[in-house]
Protein backbone atom coordinates (compact mmCIF):
# COMPACT_ATOMS: atom_id res chain seq x y z
CA UNK A 1 0.00 0.00 0.00
CA UNK A 2 1.57 3.08 -0.85
CA UNK A 3 0.81 6.41 1.67
CA UNK A 4 0.75 9.88 0.62
CA UNK A 5 0.58 13.34 2.80
CA UNK A 6 -0.33 15.92 1.00
CA UNK A 7 1.92 19.11 2.36
CA UNK A 8 2.84 21.96 0.05
CA UNK A 9 0.00 24.34 0.80
CA UNK A 10 1.30 27.87 1.88
CA UNK A 11 -1.14 28.33 4.53
CA UNK A 12 -2.35 31.40 3.43
CA UNK A 13 -5.08 31.31 6.29
CA UNK A 14 -2.25 30.80 9.30
CA UNK A 15 0.01 34.14 8.77
CA UNK A 16 2.22 34.92 9.90
CA UNK A 17 2.86 31.64 11.26
CA UNK A 18 3.34 29.98 8.22
CA UNK A 19 5.54 32.51 6.62
CA UNK A 20 8.45 30.43 8.45
CA UNK A 21 7.01 26.98 9.07
CA UNK A 22 5.32 25.02 6.94
CA UNK A 23 1.29 24.58 8.56
CA UNK A 24 2.13 20.82 8.95
CA UNK A 25 4.93 21.72 11.08
CA UNK A 26 2.99 23.66 13.45
CA UNK A 27 3.48 22.35 16.80
CA UNK A 28 0.11 21.03 18.91
CA UNK A 29 0.68 20.09 22.49
CA UNK A 30 4.34 19.42 22.12
CA UNK A 31 4.44 18.11 18.26
CA UNK A 32 4.05 18.70 14.89
CA UNK A 33 0.78 18.35 13.19
CA UNK A 34 2.25 16.19 10.58
CA UNK A 35 3.99 13.60 13.41
CA UNK A 36 0.74 13.15 15.04
CA UNK A 37 -0.16 12.48 11.26
CA UNK A 38 2.51 10.15 10.74
CA UNK A 39 2.08 8.15 14.35
CA UNK A 40 -1.61 7.04 12.86
CA UNK A 41 -0.79 5.92 9.46
CA UNK A 42 2.34 3.50 11.26
CA UNK A 43 -0.11 2.78 13.10
CA UNK A 44 -2.51 1.42 10.92
CA UNK A 45 0.43 -0.58 9.35
CA UNK A 46 2.31 1.36 6.89
CA UNK A 47 5.86 0.88 6.27
CA UNK A 48 6.38 3.70 3.76
CA UNK A 49 4.95 7.34 2.69
CA UNK A 50 5.48 9.95 0.15
CA UNK A 51 5.06 13.22 1.41
CA UNK A 52 4.14 16.20 -0.99
CA UNK A 53 5.87 19.12 -0.06
CA UNK A 54 6.20 22.89 -1.73
CA UNK A 55 6.40 25.29 0.33
CA UNK A 56 9.41 25.61 2.72
CA UNK A 57 9.94 21.60 2.19
CA UNK A 58 13.36 21.44 2.95
CA UNK A 59 12.19 21.88 7.05
CA UNK A 60 9.64 18.89 6.36
CA UNK A 61 12.49 16.68 5.19
CA UNK A 62 14.54 18.41 7.86
CA UNK A 63 12.23 17.46 10.85
CA UNK A 64 11.11 14.52 9.13
CA UNK A 65 14.24 12.44 7.71
CA UNK A 66 15.69 9.77 10.37
CA UNK A 67 12.80 10.31 13.03
CA UNK A 68 10.53 7.58 11.75
CA UNK A 69 11.12 3.83 11.35
CA UNK A 70 9.83 3.93 7.92
CA UNK A 71 10.62 4.74 4.44
CA UNK A 72 10.25 8.52 3.25
CA UNK A 73 10.03 9.47 -0.47
CA UNK A 74 9.73 13.46 -0.85
CA UNK A 75 8.27 14.64 -4.34
CA UNK A 76 7.93 18.77 -4.89
CA UNK A 77 4.26 19.48 -6.24
CA UNK A 78 5.56 22.53 -8.48
CA UNK A 79 3.41 23.92 -9.55
CA UNK A 80 0.97 23.73 -6.73
CA UNK A 81 -2.44 23.11 -8.82
CA UNK A 82 -5.13 21.18 -5.97
CA UNK A 83 -5.35 18.19 -4.07
CA UNK A 84 -6.21 15.67 -7.35
CA UNK A 85 -2.60 17.32 -8.45
CA UNK A 86 -1.12 16.43 -5.46
CA UNK A 87 -1.99 12.79 -5.41
CA UNK A 88 -1.55 12.48 -9.29
CA UNK A 89 1.95 13.17 -8.20
CA UNK A 90 2.43 10.92 -5.32
CA UNK A 91 1.17 7.77 -7.38
CA UNK A 92 3.50 5.79 -9.81
CA UNK A 93 2.98 2.62 -12.55
CA UNK A 94 2.64 -0.24 -10.32
CA UNK A 95 1.45 1.72 -7.42
CA UNK A 96 -1.47 -0.54 -6.17
CA UNK A 97 -3.42 0.76 -3.51
CA UNK A 98 -3.12 4.09 -2.01
CA UNK A 99 -4.25 5.66 0.92
CA UNK A 100 -4.35 9.65 1.56
CA UNK A 101 -4.37 11.62 4.43
CA UNK A 102 -4.16 15.31 4.13
CA UNK A 103 -1.03 16.51 5.75
CA UNK A 104 -3.50 19.36 8.25
CA UNK A 105 -6.01 17.08 9.55
CA UNK A 106 -5.80 14.95 12.92
CA UNK A 107 -8.14 12.43 13.05
CA UNK A 108 -9.42 9.40 15.33
CA UNK A 109 -10.74 6.49 13.22
CA UNK A 110 -9.74 3.08 11.84
CA UNK A 111 -9.18 2.66 8.14
CA UNK A 112 -7.35 -0.75 8.83
CA UNK A 113 -11.09 -2.69 8.27
CA UNK A 114 -12.32 -0.89 5.03
CA UNK A 115 -8.49 -1.49 3.81
CA UNK A 116 -8.42 -5.39 4.93
CA UNK A 117 -11.79 -5.71 3.17
CA UNK A 118 -10.28 -4.29 -0.04
CA UNK A 119 -12.88 -1.55 -0.34
CA UNK A 120 -12.69 1.87 -1.31
CA UNK A 121 -13.50 4.13 1.57
CA UNK A 122 -13.45 7.99 2.04
CA UNK A 123 -13.56 9.42 5.95
CA UNK A 124 -16.57 11.30 6.43
CA UNK A 125 -18.54 13.65 9.31
CA UNK A 126 -21.86 15.14 9.52
CA UNK A 127 -20.86 18.97 10.40
CA UNK A 128 -23.24 21.83 10.40
CA UNK A 129 -22.50 24.15 6.88
CA UNK A 130 -21.01 21.41 4.58
CA UNK A 131 -20.51 24.27 2.02
CA UNK A 132 -17.16 24.91 3.04
CA UNK A 133 -15.78 20.59 2.17
CA UNK A 134 -16.66 17.99 -0.41
CA UNK A 135 -19.77 16.64 0.38
CA UNK A 136 -21.03 13.58 -0.68
CA UNK A 137 -24.58 12.14 -1.70
CA UNK A 138 -25.28 8.42 -0.39
CA UNK A 139 -27.42 5.55 -0.49
CA UNK A 140 -26.90 3.41 2.56
CA UNK A 141 -22.85 3.91 3.50
CA UNK A 142 -22.44 4.28 -0.61
CA UNK A 143 -21.69 6.80 -2.27
CA UNK A 144 -23.50 8.04 -5.32
CA UNK A 145 -21.86 11.57 -5.66
CA UNK A 146 -19.39 14.02 -4.72
CA UNK A 147 -19.48 17.86 -4.92
CA UNK A 148 -16.68 19.91 -4.07
CA UNK A 149 -17.85 23.16 -1.66
CA UNK A 150 -21.23 23.12 -2.93
CA UNK A 151 -23.49 26.56 -2.87
CA UNK A 152 -26.27 23.55 -2.10
CA UNK A 153 -25.14 20.84 -0.36
CA UNK A 154 -27.06 17.28 -1.52
CA UNK A 155 -26.28 16.32 2.29
CA UNK A 156 -24.32 17.51 5.94
CA UNK A 157 -21.90 14.50 5.18
CA UNK A 158 -18.33 16.18 5.07
CA UNK A 159 -15.12 14.55 3.42
CA UNK A 160 -12.50 15.09 6.12
CA UNK A 161 -9.36 14.12 4.91
CA UNK A 162 -8.52 10.83 4.29
CA UNK A 163 -9.07 8.38 1.68
CA UNK A 164 -8.57 4.85 0.54
CA UNK A 165 -8.78 3.55 -3.19
CA UNK A 166 -7.95 0.47 -4.11
CA UNK A 167 -6.61 0.91 -7.66
CA UNK A 168 -4.01 4.06 -7.33
CA UNK A 169 -3.57 3.88 -10.92
CA UNK A 170 -7.19 4.19 -11.77
CA UNK A 171 -7.28 6.69 -9.40
CA UNK A 172 -4.24 8.79 -11.14
CA UNK A 173 -6.00 8.13 -15.00
CA UNK A 174 -8.88 9.89 -13.46
CA UNK A 175 -6.77 12.49 -12.15
CA UNK A 176 -5.39 12.28 -15.55
CA UNK A 177 -9.01 12.98 -17.36
CA UNK A 178 -10.06 15.96 -15.11
CA UNK A 179 -6.45 17.65 -15.33
CA UNK A 180 -7.30 17.07 -19.37
CA UNK A 181 -10.91 18.22 -19.73
CA UNK A 182 -9.92 21.31 -17.34
CA UNK A 183 -12.34 20.38 -14.24
CA UNK A 184 -11.33 22.34 -11.74
CA UNK A 185 -13.08 24.59 -8.76
CA UNK A 186 -11.23 27.80 -8.28
CA UNK A 187 -8.45 26.86 -10.47
CA UNK A 188 -7.48 23.94 -8.84
CA UNK A 189 -8.19 20.06 -9.49
CA UNK A 190 -9.86 18.43 -6.76
CA UNK A 191 -9.82 15.04 -5.92
CA UNK A 192 -14.05 14.93 -5.74
CA UNK A 193 -13.71 15.22 -9.08
CA UNK A 194 -11.67 12.23 -9.91
CA UNK A 195 -13.67 9.94 -7.18
CA UNK A 196 -16.82 11.01 -9.07
CA UNK A 197 -14.93 9.99 -12.46
CA UNK A 198 -14.42 6.42 -10.76
CA UNK A 199 -17.92 5.93 -9.25
CA UNK A 200 -19.45 6.79 -13.09
CA UNK A 201 -16.72 4.28 -14.48
CA UNK A 202 -18.14 1.52 -11.70
CA UNK A 203 -16.54 1.58 -9.01
CA UNK A 204 -18.15 1.48 -5.66
CA UNK A 205 -17.01 3.93 -2.47
CA UNK A 206 -17.83 3.41 0.92
CA UNK A 207 -18.01 5.82 3.79
CA UNK A 208 -16.07 5.31 6.56
CA UNK A 209 -17.64 7.55 9.71
CA UNK A 210 -15.18 9.53 11.46
CA UNK A 211 -15.36 10.28 15.21
CA UNK A 212 -12.53 12.42 15.68
CA UNK A 213 -11.78 15.25 13.48
CA UNK A 214 -9.02 18.14 14.11
CA UNK A 215 -8.91 20.94 11.40
CA UNK A 216 -5.77 22.65 11.43
CA UNK A 217 -6.72 25.21 8.60
CA UNK A 218 -6.88 28.21 10.56
CA UNK A 219 -6.02 29.92 13.83
CA UNK A 220 -9.99 29.14 15.24
CA UNK A 221 -9.44 25.68 14.67
CA UNK A 222 -5.97 25.12 15.34
CA UNK A 223 -6.99 26.99 18.75
CA UNK A 224 -9.86 23.81 18.80
CA UNK A 225 -7.55 21.36 18.01
CA UNK A 226 -4.83 22.36 20.95
CA UNK A 227 -7.90 22.18 22.82
CA UNK A 228 -9.31 18.59 21.86
CA UNK A 229 -5.69 16.63 21.65
CA UNK A 230 -4.88 18.11 25.12
CA UNK A 231 -8.09 16.95 26.37
CA UNK A 232 -7.53 13.63 24.75
CA UNK A 233 -3.91 12.98 26.05
CA UNK A 234 -3.43 14.99 29.01
CA UNK A 235 -0.78 17.17 27.95
CA UNK A 236 2.51 17.45 30.85
CA UNK A 237 5.71 19.20 31.46
CA UNK A 238 9.12 17.97 32.47
CA UNK A 239 11.90 19.45 33.02
CA UNK A 240 10.15 22.96 33.71
CA UNK A 241 10.73 25.53 35.98
CA UNK A 242 7.45 26.40 37.98
CA UNK A 243 7.89 29.48 40.74
CA UNK A 244 5.09 31.13 42.79
CA UNK A 245 2.61 29.98 39.73
CA UNK A 246 -0.67 27.76 39.38
CA UNK A 247 -0.91 25.58 36.51
CA UNK A 248 -4.61 24.67 35.31
CA UNK A 249 -4.83 21.43 33.67
CA UNK A 250 -4.88 20.12 30.85
CA UNK A 251 -1.33 22.03 29.53
CA UNK A 252 1.65 21.15 27.67
CA UNK A 253 4.60 23.06 28.80
CA UNK A 254 7.94 22.30 27.01
CA UNK A 255 11.12 21.25 28.43
CA UNK A 256 13.66 24.28 29.80
CA UNK A 257 10.66 26.87 30.36
CA UNK A 258 10.41 28.95 33.04
CA UNK A 259 6.90 29.60 34.85
CA UNK A 260 7.24 32.99 37.37
CA UNK A 261 4.20 34.46 39.24
CA UNK A 262 1.66 33.05 36.31
CA UNK A 263 -1.75 31.49 35.84
CA UNK A 264 -1.25 28.98 33.25
CA UNK A 265 -4.36 27.36 32.00
CA UNK A 266 -6.46 25.55 31.02
CA UNK A 267 -5.68 24.50 27.28
CA UNK A 268 -2.43 26.35 26.89
CA UNK A 269 0.49 24.72 24.99
CA UNK A 270 4.06 26.43 25.95
CA UNK A 271 6.98 25.75 23.83
CA UNK A 272 10.34 24.34 24.83
CA UNK A 273 12.97 27.17 26.89
CA UNK A 274 9.89 29.92 26.86
CA UNK A 275 9.83 32.63 29.64
CA UNK A 276 7.04 33.13 31.21
CA UNK A 277 6.39 36.00 33.48
CA UNK A 278 3.51 38.02 35.39
CA UNK A 279 0.99 36.45 32.99
CA UNK A 280 -2.39 35.15 32.79
CA UNK A 281 -2.12 32.61 29.92
CA UNK A 282 -5.76 30.45 28.59
CA UNK A 283 -6.73 28.64 25.58
CA UNK A 284 -3.39 29.58 23.95
CA UNK A 285 -0.46 28.66 22.27
CA UNK A 286 3.15 29.95 22.40
CA UNK A 287 6.00 28.91 19.93
CA UNK A 288 9.15 27.71 22.02
CA UNK A 289 11.50 30.63 22.96
CA UNK A 290 9.38 33.10 23.24
CA UNK A 291 8.82 35.69 26.36
CA UNK A 292 6.06 36.99 27.66
CA UNK A 293 5.65 39.38 30.49
CA UNK A 294 3.11 41.24 32.71
CA UNK A 295 0.59 39.93 30.12
CA UNK A 296 -3.30 38.54 29.64
CA UNK A 297 -3.40 36.29 26.94
CA UNK A 298 -6.47 34.33 25.78
CA UNK A 299 -7.61 32.08 22.10
CA UNK A 300 -3.75 33.43 21.16
CA UNK A 301 -1.30 32.12 18.59
CA UNK A 302 2.29 33.39 19.44
CA UNK A 303 5.15 31.95 17.20
CA UNK A 304 8.68 30.82 18.10
CA UNK A 305 11.29 33.28 19.25
CA UNK A 306 8.66 36.28 19.84
CA UNK A 307 7.96 38.60 22.58
CA UNK A 308 5.45 40.00 24.48
CA UNK A 309 5.74 42.29 26.84
CA UNK A 310 2.91 44.15 28.75
CA UNK A 311 3.26 46.71 31.57
CA UNK A 312 1.28 47.16 35.04
CA UNK A 313 -0.57 50.27 36.06
CA UNK A 314 -0.96 51.89 39.42
CA UNK A 315 -4.45 53.82 39.17
CA UNK A 316 -6.59 55.78 41.73
CA UNK A 317 -10.02 55.09 40.53
CA UNK A 318 -12.95 56.31 42.68
CA UNK A 319 -16.34 55.47 43.20
CA UNK A 320 -18.87 54.64 40.20
CA UNK A 321 -16.13 54.93 37.75
CA UNK A 322 -15.56 52.96 34.59
CA UNK A 323 -11.48 52.46 33.20
CA UNK A 324 -10.56 50.46 29.97
CA UNK A 325 -6.57 48.89 29.54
Amino acid sequence: MKVIIPAAGVGSRLRPYTYTLPKTLLPIAGKPILEYIIQQVIEWGATSLTIIHGHLGDEIKKYVKGRFDLEIDFRLQEPQLGLGHAIHTGIDPGDEDVLVILGDTILDTDMVPAMKRGVNAIGVKEVDDPRKFGVVEVEGNKVIRLVEKPKEPPSNLAIVGVYYIRDAVKLKSAIKETMQKSITVKGEYQITDALQLLIDWGEVIETVPITGWSDCGNPETLLETNRYILKRDGGGMEGVEVKQSVIIPPVFIGEGAVIDRSIIGPYVSIGKNCKISETIIQNSMIGGKSIVQRAMISKTLIGYRAEVIGRLHQVNLGSSSWLKL
